[in-house]
């Protein structure tokens, strides 16, 4: 015998199998019956040209919403199936609400996003860093826009120095897209910048959309410029974002991480001062020891020893030339000595004339000869003498100038030497005095 059932009973079965069945759907509609009682709940109908379901959306889930329904309004909802078991009818329970337009917009956007990124376009490894430093700055944006006067701001503020140029477009509507696709491409032609940045302010998913292109995405994976993406607010994401080389989360930021501070340019240079210095310093040390490298080099150089050394070599020389003479002298001696000799064995009184003249030639040229060298060696001893007047300390004396010692032959060079009553020896350019220090 079959079992007999309650209605309760029916419609909780209903309800369960609905609720098991169906899970969460989403579905497209237009509100029609919007009602919003005190308890803060929402109900209302969602219809179509040939249906309609009631749908209900309880406070705690509605207070989440971004969207307010209102009567003839198309909306997107997800939503779970089940039975209102007083009257038996069955209903939604929303979840989430939001603009059809923005629902499938949105929807649009998660396949674009999985499919780029299957293809390697948001793939890290492609990225190119940014310059460390950033004199020329391409933006990408409208000129009218509140992005391009933070941008600019900011780089007053942070980065004076740096040069901007603005590649115009719109950053809105329909032909936004493909003017953002022009400017990218006319920055690459001229290849005037040193990075790009793609901004504009904040905006619903359709105000951003032209930033979601497909064609976009791939010439800006292809741009041969490092770009920065900077569109909208820090929790908007754009196809943009993910494909650029970095992703700043507003236009201000982006500006901040492209710059340099000008407090850290201060510091770089205060540290290039100091190094300078610290250089500058070492170069002095440098040019001290060297200078005492020559101080002593000029002592050993000094005029009085430079005389003594030419007056020993004028020595020299003099001995050398008289041991000549006498060397020659002898042998002349020698060779005389012989003809005598030698004159009684062959006594020819015509021979004897003739060796006397020989040998009174030889003793007039014996006799030139030691005048001549004699003449050679006394002009070579008054060069040295004159060289060795020219830098002698008695040069100076003349001029009135005095050279004061001690006792122990010390030469004073400051009055710091001198003890009072101390005996001094003063030598002057005609002789010497005893003087006592005061």
């Amino acid at each position: 015998m079959q079992d007999v059932l309650t209605v309760s009973r029916l419609n909780a079965e209903v309800r369960q199998l609905l609720e098991k069945g169906f899970g969460s759907v989403m579905l497209v509609g237009e509100v029609s019956n919007f009602a919003a009682p005190s308890s803060g709940h929402w109900y209302f109908t969602l219809k179509d040209e040939r249906a309609q379901v009631r749908c209900a959306m309880f406070r705690n889930a509605n207070q989440r919403a971004r969207v307010r329904p209102a009567n003839g309004v198309q909306v997107m909802v997800r939503a779970k199936l089940t039975l209102y078991e007083p009257r038996g009818d069955y209903q939604l329970i929303a979840e989430h609400i939001e603009e059809a337009g923005a629902g499938l917009l949105q929807q649009r956007y998660e396949q674009l996003k999985m499919q780029l990124a299957a293809a390697g376009l948001f793939a890290q490894e492609h990225k190119q860093p940014l310059p460390e430093n950033v004199r020329t700055l391409g933006v990408i944006t409208s000129p009218s826009g509140a992005a391009i006067r933070d941008v600019l701001a900011v780089l007053r503020r942070r980065d004076p120095a740096m040069r901007v140029i603005i590649y115009p477009t719109a950053v809105q509507g329909e032909r936004a897209a493909t003017e953002i696709r022009q400017a990218l491409a006319t920055a690459v032609r001229r290849n005037e910048v040193d990075a790009l940045l793609l901004t504009r302010g904040g905006g619903s998913l359709e105000d951003l959309w032209c930033f979601n292109d497909e064609a976009l995405a791939h010439d800006i994976y292809q741009c041969p410029i490092p770009i920065i993406s900077a569109v909208g607010h820090e929790i908007d994401f754009t196809i943009s974002d993910f494909v650029a080389d970095v992703r700043a989360p507003t236009p201000s930021a982006a500006a901040e991480q492209i710059s340099q501070d000008q407090q850290q340019w201060l510091e770089r240079i205060q540290y290039l001062n100091q190094r300078s210095q610290r250089a500058l310093e070492r170069y002095l040390v440098q040019i001290r020891q060297r200078q005492q490298t020559l101080q002593a080099r000029l002592q050993q150089q000094h005029p009085q020893r430079q005389l003594l050394q030419q007056s020993q070599r004028a020595d020299d020389a003099l001995r050398r030339a008289q041991q000549a003479l006498s060397y020659r002298l002898q042998h002349h001696k020698a060779q005389l000595n012989g003809l005598l000799q030698r004159l009684p064995a062959v006594h020819p009184q015509r021979e004897l004339l003739r060796q006397q003249q020989n040998l009174k030639q030889q003793q007039q040229r014996l006799q030139q000869a030691m005048q001549r060298l004699l003449k050679q060696q006394r002009q070579r001893l008054a060069d040295a003498s004159r060289a060795a007047q020219l830098v002698s300390p008695l040069n100076t004396l003349d001029r009135g100038y005095a050279i004061a010692r001690k006792d122990d032959g010390s030469v004073v060079r400051s009055a710091e030497q001198i003890a009072s009553g101390e005996e001094l020896e003063l030598h002057l350019a005609n002789g010497k005095r005893r003087i006592r220090g005061v």
